[in-house]
């Protein structure tokens, strides 16, 4: 596991970054509560996903066997109107990938899958998820913000994980993070016309418990 360079001290105390998908099974015995995947998105597919007609991206909420992603996301990706071609293919593949790994890491057998269409301020406000832990990937628009909070105030640093990237984040409910002060927020975005495509991905143990 490397750290991300260029910015303060204590943002590398809590924000660790590693190269692989499989490098980031380290979230699991590491010390930081926040883990990015640093990879590169081909421009070709970021271009093709910020050009879309953004009413023909799916938006959903489901807990799923992670068995049954792949189809399912097909048959979402149907529904919405997204065109069939290379780059949908890609996205319900890398979907579908971190979705596996997401469910295995953490030991569940099912997940919460969110596919969020956002246009406006979805959740603007600094906090920690009272969860065991969240995989976030923006894969149109400004992804997750974060920063260290003091006394729960909004931190004096904000920065920004790239577009593309997947982040892990430790929740309250993580073994030793309940007191961590690494904050986290959806990027103001109101009145700029900007829209985002973002995946969010929970261990669910037992949906039942989520009824």
């Amino acid at each position: 596991m490397t750290l991300i360079q260029d910015i303060s001290k204590d943002i590398l105390d809590k924000v660790g970054s590693v190269q692989t998908l499989e490098s980031l099974k380290t979230f699991a015995t590491s010390k930081v509560p926040a883990l990015i995947w640093q990879r590169s998105i081909l421009p070709e597919f970021q271009e093709w996903i910020e050009n879309l007609n953004f009413d023909d991206l799916p938006s959903a909420r489901l807990i799923l066997d992670p068995s049954k992603v792949h189809s399912t996301l097909n048959l979402l990706f149907d529904e919405a109107g997204t065109p069939d071609g290379t780059h949908r293919r890609w996205l319900i593949e890398d979907i579908t990938q971190v979705t596996h790994f997401f469910a295995d890491l953490m030991g569940s057998p099912f997940v919460r899958l969110r596919i969020d269409r956002v246009t406006t301020n979805a959740c603007k406000k600094f906090h920690i998820d009272c969860i065991l832990a969240r995989l976030i990937c923006t894969y149109r628009g400004t992804g997750t913000q974060y920063g260290i909070s003091s006394n729960k105030e909004e931190p004096e640093s904000i920065y920004t994980v790239p577009t593309g990237d997947p982040m892990l984040l430790s929740g309250t409910l993580w073994p030793g993070q309940s007191h961590s002060n690494l904050l986290h927020r959806s990027p103001p975005i109101a009145g700029t016309n900007e829209k985002r495509l973002v995946l969010v991905l929970d261990p669910i143990f037992d949906p039942e418990d989520e009824k």
